[in-house]
């Protein structure tokens, strides 16, 4: 009752019915000391960070290690679709994981689902580290090497959506678009954490020491980094928003169920927005090393050069997006980056393969501006369609469908480039299509800065 109570004036009255619910009551939003919110934003980036590190470090490892150590063929070309069939299995049990967590997240909390992500995935990458090859012990290295990367996939599928949840629903009414942005810079921090890793350990070891013991260890140096995200978590209290739901009982007995029934046309939407960019950016952030230097003929470093000035361009695009789409709103940004990235999926794939000059411009454009504004602004806006109840389950599940869709990409990629080259008709026209989808759909979402905030 006390907290229904707003002063004359105030700029923060409170929206009316499907606004109010969708918009997540900002009643005890921003609560906590500044120091305490900054702990909450560093755990949340942090914990990302580590996260995206070990999902990304399998990327890395796919083509250089993998294709050769657990998968070996007499044609290259299928080991290497083989080991990107592992990788896309990560992608394919992420969903589980949103729908595990999501369930821990909506009803014991969002720090305490978070824990266990990162027990999750620093325990299999760690134990990716220590595995036997197919010539040591046969079928059992790729049985094995799977079962790891599913555990991975199934951690990541709950880590997303609670760093979001975390800087989100901890953030000081009206910059929740930046606080939203800030976990999203995880992706590219880890993702270039985890390339550099191989990249470091392959220049200090000859070629036989690297496929030998090298590999292993940024897989081993894992449980150093999760075991300290756990620490910093640790730290950190649980967000107002679930705080307050807790505390009046409103928790959801089986928030998988309440989600479909109650907000499953929002599931579907945050799948459909997703898909199109979600192709492009398992392209640009993983992908590309391997399309580089196997159809393109680029020098190994050539490639990581272009992935890392992409990501550092990220760095900086993410949160001064995030902080603009607290005026300008999500849905016009989200539309402007497809038209964007539609307009220039074939010019990338005619570009990319021009020169190193090209390249590395091509990435960062398309990868560190465009990409990165649709990215900066995803977590804000798929979280706030949905309420409290049922907001860990709806936008993790949303979103990791679609990633699970978007995470054979790389299957599909190395069959089209087998028959029919590096053609950027071919590639940017598949771009297209699922960039084609995803604007539509776009088009009639609502704007949902207008649902978290009300203007006096």
């Amino acid at each position: 009752m006390v907290l229904a109570i707003r002063k004359k004036g105030a700029a923060d009255y409170r929206l009316p019915g499907r606004e109010q619910a969708a918009g997540c009551d900002n009643r005890t939003e921003g609560g906590g000391s500044p120091l305490n919110k900054f702990r909450v934003l560093f755990a949340s980036i942090a914990g990302s960070i580590i996260e995206w590190y070990d999902f990304y470090l399998y990327g890395s490892a796919t083509g250089l290690v993998f294709s050769t150590l657990f998968f070996p063929t007499h044609d290259p070309a299928i080991s290497l679709i083989l080991a990107f069939s592992t990788f896309g299995a990560g992608y394919a049990a992420r969903p589980i994981g949103s729908v595990l967590f999501g369930h821990l997240g909506d009803r014991l909390g969002r720090k305490a689902a978070l824990m266990y992500t990162l027990v999750g995935m620093g325990g299999s990458s760690t134990l990716i580290g220590l595995l036997p090859t197919y010539e040591q012990v046969g079928l059992l290295a790729p049985i094995f090497l799977v079962i790891l990367r599913l555990i991975q996939g199934i951690s990541l599928g709950g880590e997303w959506g609670g760093a979001i949840l975390l800087a989100t629903e901890s953030a000081p009414k009206g910059v929740r678009g930046l606080y939203g942005s800030i976990p999203q810079m995880g992706v590219p921090i880890g993702l270039v954490a985890g390339t550099l890793s191989f990249s470091l350990i392959s220049h200090v070891t000859t070629n036989e020491q690297f496929m030998s013991w090298g590999w292993r260890i940024p897989f081993l140096f894992s449980i150093v980094l999760v075991s300290l995200a756990i620490w910093i978590r640790s730290g950190i209290e649980e967000t107002p928003i679930f705080q307050e739901q807790k505390e009046s009982g409103d928790i959801a007995r089986v928030p998988i169920v309440e989600a479909l029934r109650s907000d499953g046309k929002n599931v579907l939407r945050a799948i459909g927005l997703k898909l199109g960019d979600g192709f492009f950016n398992v392209f640009t952030m993983s992908y590309v090393l391997t399309f580089a230097t196997v159809y393109l003929s680029y020098p190994r470093d050539t490639a990581l050069n272009a992935l890392t000035i992409g990501c550092a361009v990220m760095l900086v695009t993410i949160p001064i997006i995030g902080y603009l789409s607290d005026f300008v709103g999500r849905k016009r940004i989200y539309i402007g980056g497809l038209i964007l990235l539609f307009l220039l999926a074939v010019p990338y794939f005619s570009l990319i393969g021009k020169g190193a000059g090209w390249f590395y411009w091509m990435q960062a454009i398309v990868l560190g501006i465009i990409w990165a504004a649709i990215f900066s602004t995803q977590g804000t806006f798929f979280s706030e369609l949905f309420p409290p109840k049922v907001r860990y389950t709806g936008l993790s599940v949303g979103y990791q469908i679609a990633a699970a869709i978007v995470g054979f990409g790389p299957l599909i990629w190395t069959s089209m480039a087998k028959s029919y080259g590096p053609s950027p008709w071919i590639f940017g026209g598949f771009m297209m299509a699922g960039i084609a989808l995803s604007l539509a759909l776009s088009l009639f979402a609502p704007e949902t800065r207008s649902m978290a905030y009300s203007r006096s």
